[in-house]
């Protein structure tokens, strides 16, 4: 069992920076961030897979978010910029065990708590 801590988030004005945090406490094969509205279904954003350092995002991000990781740490980072108040919503970290790339949510095993991100107008 992995469980995944995750960090950062917060109130931030529309074209402003956040970073978000995740640790694992065990290996994966990828780790990523999805996010939520109320009454939408949980979106992928961002997905880093560990063995080849591939990097996959969603369009809505592409270009504003960075997704990175310290392998020492075993942690993942979402860097975000130049936010909107459309990505604001819960933004949960997620990691998978599966050997190929997925952004559906039913790839991924392990779930962190989730955390707020709000971007004001």
């Amino acid at each position: 069992q992995v469980q995944l801590v995750e960090s950062g988030g917060g109130l931030v004005q529309a074209g402003g920076s956040l970073r978000l945090s995740c640790a694992a406490s065990g290996s994966t094969s990828g780790m990523g961030w999805f996010r939520q509205v109320p009454g939408k279904e949980r979106e992928f954003v961002a997905v880093i897979r560990w063995k080849t350092n591939n990097t996959y995002y969603a369009d809505s991000v592409k270009g504003r978010f960075t997704i990175s990781r310290d392998n020492a740490k075993n942690t993942v980072f979402l860097q975000m910029n130049s936010l909107k108040p459309e990505d604001t919503a819960v933004y949960s970290c997620a990691a998978t065990s599966r050997t190929y790339y997925t952004s559906s949510t039913r790839g991924y095993d392990y779930w962190g708590q989730g955390t707020q991100v709000t971007v004001s107008s």
